[in-house]
C-alpha cells in the first residue's frame, strides 16, 4: 500500500467509530482532525470534503461489521448451528460488534430522508445480509436439515427485522432482555422447521 493509500486507510479507521456513534451529521471535520491528530489540508488531500470521508466510513463500518460475522459463521459446519451462530453474533446490542452499534440502522436511520449515496450503501447491506440468511437456509434445506417447505426469504427478512428492532430496544432501554426475548423465538422457529 502507497504511502497515501495508508494516509486515507488510517483517516477512515480513526473516522469510522466516531461517524457510527455521533452520525454523519453531528461529526465535525474537526472531531476527525483531533482523532487522526492530522491537519485539515491533511485532510482534504486524501478527502473533498465531510461527505465523501462520510461514505467511506459507512463502507468500512458496514464491511468490518460483515467480516467479524463472517468470522463468527465459519466455526460452525452445520446451517443449523450457522443460524443459531448468527443470532447469537447480534445477541448484545450493549456491546456490539462494532463501535456504536449496528451501522446499517444508525446510518440508515440518519440517511433515509437526507443522504441518498448513504440509504442506498445501507440497502445494499440489508440486501446482502438477506441474501447471506437465506443462503444459509435454502443450503440446509438442500442438505435436509431443515423441512423442504420452509420459506428461506421470509424467514431472512423475518430474523433481520427482529435483530435490527431488538438492538434498537436495547440500546434505549440499557439492557438486551429484549435481544434475550427476540432470539429466543427466532430460535424456537429454528427448531420448529428443523427436521
Amino acid at each position: 500500500m502507497a504511502k497515501g493509500e495508508e494516509t486515507r486507510q488510517f483517516i477512515i479507521e480513526k473516522a469510522a467509530p466516531i461517524f457510527n456513534t455521533k452520525g454523519i451529521a453531528a461529526t465535525s471535520m474537526s472531531d476527525i482532525m483531533e482523532a487522526t491528530k492530522l491537519s485539515k489540508g491533511s485532510m482534504y488531500v486524501h478527502f473533498e470534503n465531510k461527505e465523501v470521508l462520510a461514505c467511506a466510513a459507512v463502507e468500512h463500518n458496514m464491511q468490518m461489521l460483515n467480516d467479524r460475522l463472517q468470522k463468527a459463521l465459519s466455526r460452525f459446519k452445520t446451517s443449523r448451528e450457522q443460524l443459531l451462530a448468527y443470532i447469537d453474533f447480534f445477541s448484545d446490542p450493549n456491546h456490539p460488534p462494532v463501535v456504536g452499534g449496528c451501522p446499517l440502522l444508525n446510518f440508515g436511520t440518519e440517511a433515509d430522508d437526507t443522504n441518498p449515496v448513504v440509504k442506498e450503501k445501507v440497502n445494499r447491506g440489508i440486501k446482502q445480509a438477506e441474501k447471506l440468511l437465506s443462503g444459509i437456509i435454502e443450503k440446509g434445506i438442500a442438505n435436509k436439515e431443515f423441512r423442504a417447505d420452509w420459506n428461506a426469504s421470509v424467514f431472512a427478512t423475518v430474523v433481520f427485522a427482529m435483530l435490527e428492532g431488538g438492538h434498537l430496544m436495547s440500546r434505549m432501554s440499557g439492557n438486551n432482555d429484549t435481544m434475550k426475548t427476540i432470539g429466543n423465538s427466532l430460535k424456537k422457529i429454528i427448531e420448529e422447521n428443523t427436521v
